[in-house]
């Protein structure tokens, strides 16, 4: 309607002065307000919040007069404001209100908004990720009409973004970018960015050509838990801590139904500070959790510790990670998700930032706030005597399990899985069976071109220089440990998870810290 309002006038349409994007950081609010004004074809004029803020009073609301009158001569353009929470917060002081220069320049703002005439073709975009300290004044309609939400990318949004950033990467016949974008539910654009980034400097660090499908595993990994840190050794007793503290994690997920494949067990440090961690991928998005899947979570986040105190007879403080998301969780369950019998369907909190995971705030009593601790502390402790009475009865795999981890450092989910079903005596799934059975015979084939001699030269070619055959061997591709193998953390996660125990990254994040 910028180019042509005239026939939304004609049947009697206002048209919207404004639109607020809102979303989450980095998911794209800034790129959508460039592209709109690219698909408009008109001027766009960028600015954010912070631009208007001088220490001396009246220049932010001198600029902000400037900005309408410049945008009125361009008219049709479009005005984007980013991060228009810091020239527009409340002017409540609940909210940190009471900035002399910044309530003038809010003030200047609703006045030329107020005073603009929106048939003249200018459309004011703002964009923020904290919309509940906004003024409710700069939010009614007349000023900004349109609220748009810009969240994270669900699974056929974050594909779409993988191939748009891979689009000048050379990439390998193994690449599959529906898998990577499985194994990364809660990540935005900017980190699916840096993921194929990161995948493209791997294989240059390696000499290859072309980036692998165990290059973007390993670039999810450096981007949520960062690089491997090699040169840091650990004695042979932590070593040993470290893997039966990761096995009681994935030894868990293993005997519970309701918990996500593992893809990846290693106990190889990480820059942020990981000892060790277990990555689970999904079989399917998933955007709901029932109580039955977040018990069983809670069983697995304490598993570790678990496996420590059976072991070892002690405990150590690799699982404080575990600990506070178990306890989030736990909390979640109690006061939001009405999961808990002791108080059944009560809201108890509420969130005060929705889109920067911001803290609870109890709309209970103090008495009330020391039940739900109470009832909090009976649900973990009832998921601990319930992973330690799994993993005392699963001894034998989880020993055979923890030796191998300690001998290799890092295990694939099939690796895991098949020593898993050995000890357990369980028979290999068929698709398993099918494509070992192709391994094989790939193997087969390769000896038997090995073998063969080459054939003698013929007397036609006695009197021709003899050339010397050209040894070829291609270059060793990386064991991949992805196995194609669910909202929880991603998150972070998570997997790590978030106020609203969704994942934000698939890795389980249970960390030994």
């Amino acid at each position: 309607f910028l180019h042509d309002p005239g026939k939304y006038t004609k049947i009697g349409a206002k048209l919207p002065k404004g639109a607020l994007l809102v979303g989450p950081p980095g998911t794209g609010k800034t790129l959508l307000a460039k592209a709109v004004a690219g698909e408009a074809k008109v001027p766009f004029f960028s600015l954010t919040g912070s631009d208007f803020i001088e220490m001396y009073v009246g220049v932010g609301a001198s600029r902000v007069r400037d900005l309408f009158k410049e945008a009125t001569k361009n008219a049709p353009c479009i005005v984007f404001i980013d991060e228009i929470d810091a020239i527009g917060r409340s002017r409540d002081s609940k909210y940190g209100g009471g900035n002399e220069e910044r309530e003038q320049t809010l003030n200047q703002l609703l006045s030329e908004m107020d005073g603009f005439d929106s048939s003249k073709g200018v459309l004011i975009l703002g964009a923020t990720n904290r919309p509940e300290i906004l003024d409710k004044a700069l939010l009614r309609p007349g000023r900004f009409d349109r609220r748009i939400i810009v969240d994270k990318p669900d699974l056929k949004g974050r594909v779409d973004i993988l191939k748009v950033h891979a689009k000048g990467v050379k990439m390998d016949e193994t690449v599959d970018l529906d898998a990577i974008a499985l194994a990364t539910s809660g990540a935005v654009g900017s980190d699916l960015a840096n993921m194929i980034n990161e995948a493209a400097i791997n294989a240059v660090k390696e000499k290859r050509e072309f980036v692998n499908q165990q290059d973007l595993f390993n670039a999810v990994e450096v981007v949520l838990v960062g690089k491997e840190k090699k040169d840091r050794i650990m004695s042979e007793k932590e070593r040993k801590i470290v893997s039966y503290h990761e096995v009681g994690h994935a030894l868990i997920s293993a005997l519970q139904k309701n918990s996500e494949p593992v893809q990846k067990i290693t106990i190889v440090p990480r820059t942020m500070g990981a000892l060790g961690y277990v990555m689970h991928v999904p079989e399917e998005e998933k955007y709901l959790n029932t109580e039955a899947e977040l018990r069983d979570l809670l069983v697995s986040l304490v598993g570790g510790r678990a496996a420590e105190e059976i072991v070892f007879d002690t405990v150590t403080t690799g699982a404080a990670n575990d600990i506070e998301r178990a306890t989030s969780i736990a909390r979640n369950m109690v006061i939001r998700y009405g999961m808990s019998k002791k108080f059944g369907l009560v809201s108890l909190a509420t969130v005060e930032s929705q889109y920067l995971e911001g803290r609870m705030s109890l709309t209970c009593s103090d008495e009330t706030a020391a039940q739900i601790d109470a009832e909090v502390v009976a649900i973990i402790k009832e998921s601990y005597e319930k992973a330690l009475e799994m993993l005392r009865e699963n001894r034998d795999v989880m020993d055979k399990l923890a030796d191998f981890l300690i001998e290799k450092e890092t295990i694939t989910g099939k690796e895991f899985m098949k020593i898993f079903r050995e000890v357990k005596g369980l028979p290999e799934p068929e698709e398993e069976k099918k494509e070992e059975s192709k391994t094989d015979e790939n193997k087969t084939e390769v000896l038997e071109s090995e073998s063969e001699e080459p054939k003698p030269a013929t007397e036609e070619v006695v009197n021709e220089e003899p050339v010397s055959e050209a040894s070829v061997s291609d270059e060793p591709t990386s064991e991949t440990s992805a196995s194609g193998e669910s909202a929880n953390e991603i998150p972070v996660g998570e997997e790590s998870i978030n106020e609203d125990n969704r994942p934000v990254g698939r890795f389980s994040n249970r960390t030994l810290d």
